[in-house]
């Protein structure tokens, strides 16, 4: 509707004396060959409309390699289509309980939340998975409005802290971390909560009051408990796949290799992603590609809500919103950004 009216057979997983390097993807479909800048996303979507899904035995059969990120064997994992099935194949993988898994990053062992698996793995990508560890609970006294916090969410239950800005009202406390996942709000469960109600809840806490976070960190190696925040925009981690050729996973329908995003892509993706954190305090960099691909071809932001509203109408986005959107995907297109 219109702008400004009211909107709504197998081997061992594990190998022991394996080094961990890059993933060997084995793409044995007919017309793959070659494959050189595709990949393999975790979202939301379906298949193309009027075509059923390939049947299994044509499907690229796609090997992926992962760890725990404070340390295992290797274990090599396949056949997963979204999020929770990859929690599950790690799990089978290392005889873990699946919710025990909080989040994975791409090719770095560490929490570095610019390398955070989102709906997207690399063919080469190796996969770290983290894990619960220690339980806290913290009495916080929200003194400013904004409390400084930007969360995520790993698309399987889990929120956590994406971003600790510095100098804010958690950025004094040093028991909270990025990549702490949030259990509770003053007793209020937030398992099975997205990223947007978690921030939601925190924004409308009130101020001059204490609250009681009940939270989770990930089980760390040695060399990372020092660490802080690891929100930082450049990279840090050790580079062991280079991403070549994406897989895309969904929470409906088969995973699906794509190519990479182009350059206007990219670009309008992360000026999205910046919006949403300064909207609503969250990132979420598979959110901004399906706003991005819903906007790209329309001809006005009229179509572009109408479009919203109809594949993302849970978030209820503000029509300001909507226009900033609108404008940095068409300051993309043009190379403003």
């Amino acid at each position: 509707m219109p702008l400004g009216l009211g909107r709504r057979k197998k081997a061992s997983p594990l190998v022991e004396n394996e080094e961990a390097e890059p993933i060997r993807a084995g793409l044995n479909v007919p017309g793959m060959d070659g494959l050189d800048g595709g990949g393999l996303g975790l979202g939301e979507g379906t298949t193309q409309e009027g075509l059923p899904p390939p049947p299994t035995s044509l499907r690229p059969r796609l090997i992926f390699h992962t760890q725990l990120a404070h340390g295992s064997p290797t274990g090599r994992i396949e056949g997963f289509s979204n999020v929770r099935e990859l929690y599950t194949k790690i799990g089978e993988a290392f005889g873990i309980a699946p919710p025990e898994v909080m989040f994975c990053t791409l090719n770095t062992h560490k929490v570095d939340m610019d390398k955070l698996l989102g709906g997207q793995i690399g063919l080469e990508d190796f996969i770290f998975a983290h894990i619960k560890g220690q339980r806290k609970e913290v009495e916080v006294f929200k003194g400013e409005d904004a409390l400084g916090l930007t969360i995520t969410d790993n698309g399987a239950g889990y929120a956590f802290i994406k971003r600790i800005r510095e100098g804010s009202v958690v950025h004094q406390i040093q028991v909270i971390n990025v990549g702490d996942m949030i259990e509770s709000i003053n007793g209020h469960s937030l398992i099975g909560c997205r990223h947007y109600e978690v921030a939601k809840m925190l924004k409308e806490l009130p101020k001059g009051k204490d609250f009681i976070l009940k939270m989770v960190e990930p089980l760390k190696a040695f060399d990372m408990i020092s660490q802080r925040s690891g929100g930082a925009r450049a990279g840090s981690g050790t580079q062991l796949g280079t991403g070549k050729g994406t897989l895309r996973l969904r929470s409906k329908g088969p995973a699906t290799v794509e190519e990479l995003p182009s350059a206007f892509e990219e670009k309008a993706i992360e000026k999205v992603d910046d919006l949403l954190e300064s909207y609503m305090g969250i990132r979420d960099s598979e959110l901004a590609a399906t706003m991005v691909e819903l906007g790209k071809d329309k001809k006005n932001p009229d179509e572009f809500a109408e479009a919203l509203d109809e594949t993302l109408g849970d978030f209820a986005f503000p029509d300001e919103f909507v226009f900033d959107v609108w404008g940095a995907i068409g300051d993309a297109k043009v190379g403003r950004l």
